[in-house]
């Protein structure tokens, strides 16, 4: 076992415990952001300025009427910017624009008394606008050719030879929508300048050293005068990943220039219609199978929403890319990207970054593809697994280590989920209920853990010993109710052998750590757990010396052990409170800066080739649905999950990310419909799903009848810290079984052996649609018949 991996004697990891913050976040106590508001004195409010009209170039922006307005205290614009005027990391998007390019655009922003003022003085705002042709749909910006960014190009084998051997070939297209974050929280930031010209940012964000890295290009300083500061976030999901440091930028600019805090905070309309979501994708696809129904060739170009700028649009889609295989060995691929640039918000990082989006894709084609080869779904994804032993690798390259994996939490699903009996009875349920259908699907997944950009992939934490043998560390990863700061306390807990509660966390600070990467794909614990061990392991051999001394022992021959110091072979103790005061007086540095790097790692993006993924993490879900024919309304009666997290650091915290995961994703592919206004009336472009009453989220109604969930045992991962595996972003990609079960469930309603489309996300209405299309259906969809070769055409709503 690798010294990273290999945990002493009684871990703190992998014991059960709740979140370190529970109980503030249950009784109300818990400080967010926007709560320190009411501890600052004299803030001042900031609102936007928003522009209503999806696109056009501004002619005219008065903004001495807004200073007539009682409360208001100055407008910012982009003549007041001092630095660069830009909030991304790509130099596309300004952050005082001349020319609107969505439906909402801020262009200048209010700095009032109170937060009325500042929304009155805002409205009072005038601007004149000539309007320009606005591309609001992903189809319309195909059509026009409006694209920009990076054209990736995956290639493995001969796609062609491939083709030629084919029994069966099948050709598609299927585009799906994006997703609302919904994040408790919306954005929100709150800025302070000192004495010294020092400015303090408490910023809800995902990468507060990228905060730092904007507001000081903004503002003109060097990142030393720079301080940004995330105390917790209510939820990220990949929102706060890039889109808060603008908001920042405009909170420490007031900041700035009127010498008093400057808070900022959107509303939940404001938050929806202004900042990125998911991207919503177009597939275009054409895939080859052998007589057995096993894969030979795939063929497809994928096209990513990236909205108005570039943001992440790039990674997200090598993300995609990258993904598009999931479970199953494709042994000749040729997959395109492209990025489409529409007149709305700029998508962004979202929970799975590109690899949902990849790996809908081929599980919608096994899923059509299915029934017109004669194979239960079931088995035409099982067959198609990567193997054991065969020296398979990724279309991009990559060695698929632990294959076996995928496999064995399938086995597990069938075991603890009793498939083969329910199936039985769900056929004869079907039989006998003709208006209403049940069906049954598993899925399984493999996702990649790493961050796309090599670089990314570090760490860094401090870890401070006081006198009296308390313990505060810091790292660079930030807490948006996901259970990092649990885990990292277990971590640091562990390392040095003491008990937890000797343990305390620093609220994420760019002056304590620097140069830190985003708390994003899935990397959080990975990263900084590495980081917290490497430092506590630093003070752990400088006390081992201290104690041997004491103990009259060699260091080598000393364990700490829950609070206590012993040498092998002697009842000889010696307490930790006493080790670290002694270790004071002895001059001993009492504290220690960490580093971890993934190792390993390599990537060539021109080529899409390399190994970019320390580690691939497994899981597999069955999920029972019934279908109201009817109306298509459906409810899911059963969910069971085995998901592979390694050695769980906290299994109690791993659950709820695979839970809590399951439903996100379930949302995303049956309930959240993302609408815009693309008529050619005075709106278009408009955002219309901006409020909870039109944006359908999951809610208990919604959630499994039973839901049964079990982490893989004996699951040891040696390139992780204490063996542990990511278990932030994988389990969303679990509910794919939900719609593959609605899917089936709609076919039940005709024929056997009809494969059937189903828009995504696959709302009641989809649904309804579906099951017409069953009803319809006098025989299985097979089309001509050329050379052996069958053709079908399938398409999928939008």
């Amino acid at each position: 076992m690798s010294h990273l991996s290999e945990r002493p004697e009684k871990p703190v990891v992998g014991v059960s415990m709740p979140h370190e913050s529970a109980f503030q976040h249950v009784t109300g106590t818990a400080l967010y952001t926007d709560d320190l508001v009411q501890r600052t004195k004299d803030v001042l409010h900031a609102y936007p300025v928003q522009v209503m009209k999806a696109h056009g170039r501004i002619t005219a922006l008065r903004t001495k009427p807004a200073l007539a307005v009682p409360g208001v205290v100055r407008v910012l614009t982009g003549a007041d910017v001092p630095g660069v005027n830009d909030a991304g990391m790509k130099h596309d998007e300004p952050l005082f624009p001349d020319e609107v390019m969505f439906h909402g655009h801020a262009v200048a922003w209010v700095l009032g008394e109170t937060l009325e003022a500042a929304r009155l003085g805002a409205a009072a705002v005038e601007v004149e606008l000539e309007e320009l042709p606005s591309l609001v749909s992903l189809r319309d910006a195909i059509e026009a050719g409006s694209y920009h960014g990076a054209q990736p190009l995956m290639v493995h084998g001969d796609v062609d030879a491939g083709f030629a051997d084919s029994a069966h070939v099948f050709t598609g297209e299927f585009q799906f929508a994006g997703q609302e974050h919904f994040y408790l929280e919306t954005h929100a930031a709150l800025a302070q300048v000192d004495e010294n010209g020092q400015v303090f940012i408490q910023s809800s964000t995902q990468h507060p050293s990228e905060t730092q890295e904007i507001v000081s290009h903004v503002l003109g300083v060097p990142a030393h005068e720079v301080t940004v500061q995330c105390l917790r976030m209510g939820g990220g999901f990949g929102g706060k990943e890039m889109q808060p440091h603008g908001f920042a930028a405009v909170a420490a600019l007031g900041a700035k220039l009127t010498g008093r805090p400057v808070r900022f905070r959107l509303n939940r309309t404001q938050d929806m219609t202004m900042s990125g979501k998911r991207h919503g994708f177009h597939a275009k696809w054409k895939i080859g199978f052998d007589a057995e129904g096993r894969i030979q060739a795939l063929d497809a170009t994928l096209v990513a929403d990236g909205g108005w700028s570039l943001d992440l649009s790039e990674p997200v889609l090598a993300r995609a890319l990258c993904h598009i295989d999931n479970t199953y060995w494709i042994p000749n691929a040729r997959v395109a990207g492209r990025i489409a640039k529409t007149n709305t918000v700029s998508n962004t990082a979202f929970r799975g970054f590109g690899g949902p989006q990849g790996m809908l894709v081929i599980e919608d084609i096994l899923g059509r593809c299915a029934p017109q080869l004669g194979l239960d779904p079931m088995d035409l994804r099982e067959r198609n697994f990567y193997q054991p032993g065969q020296g398979q690798t990724t279309p991009y390259g990559q060695p698929v280590t632990q294959p076996e994996r995928i496999s064995t939490v399938w086995q597990q699903v069938l075991e603890n989920g009793g498939i083969a009996d329910r199936k039985r009875e769900i056929a004869a349920f079907n039989a006998a209920h003709p208006n209403t259908k049940r069906a049954l699907a598993i899925t399984g997944i493999k996702f990649g853990i790493s961050f796309n950009l090599t670089a990314f992939n570090q760490g860094g934490a401090l870890v401070l010993i006081y006198k009296d043998g308390s313990v505060l560390i810091n790292h660079g990863g930030t807490e948006m109710g996901q259970g990092l700061h649990t885990k990292m306390m277990q971590v640091a807990a562990t390392t040095l052998g003491i008990p937890l509660h000797k343990v305390r966390l620093a609220p994420t600070r760019t002056d304590k750590v620097p140069n830190t990467s985003a708390t994003a794909a899935s990397s959080g614990a990975d990263l900084n757990g590495g980081a917290i061990k490497n430092a506590c392991e630093q003070l752990r051999e400088r006390l081992l010396q201290v104690a041997a001394t004491q103990l009259g022992a060699n260091g080598s021959d000393v364990r700490i052990v829950e609070g206590v110091a012993r040498a092998l072979g002697s009842d000889k103790e010696l307490a930790w409170d006493d080790l670290v005061r002694t270790a004071y007086f002895q001059r001993v540095q009492l504290s220690a800066s960490g580093f971890y790097r993934t190792e390993g790692l390599h990537w060539d993006a021109k080529s899409f080739r390399g190994s970019p993924f320390k580690y691939f993490a497994y899981g597999a879900a069955a999920t029972e649905v019934e279908v109201d024919g009817f109306t298509g309304a459906y409810r899911i009666r059963r969910v069971d999950i085995v998901h592979d997290v390694g050695e769980s650091l906290s299994p109690m915290i791993d659950i709820g990310q695979v839970e809590g995961g399951f439903v996100q994703g379930a949302g995303w592919l049956t309930l959240e419909d993302l609408r815009w206004d693309t008529s050619d009336g005075p709106n278009r472009g408009r955002f219309l799903t901006q409020a909870a009453s039109t944006y359908k989220l999951p809610s208990f109604s919604e959630m499994p009848e039973e839901f049964n969930v079990t982490l893989l045992e004996n699951a040891t991962e040696e390139g992780a810290v204490y063996g542990s595996k990511a278990v932030g972003e994988p389990p969303l990609m679990l509910a794919f079984s939900v719609r593959e079960a609605l899917r089936q469930a709609a076919a039940a309603f005709g024929p056997s052996g009809v494969s059937v489309d189903l828009a995504s996300p696959a709302t009641p209405e989809a649904v309804f649609w579906a099951v017409q299309e069953a009803r319809a259906a006098d025989a299985p969809k097979t089309a001509d018949v050329h050379d052996g070769k069958v053709h079908a055409e399938a398409l999928s709503g939008a």
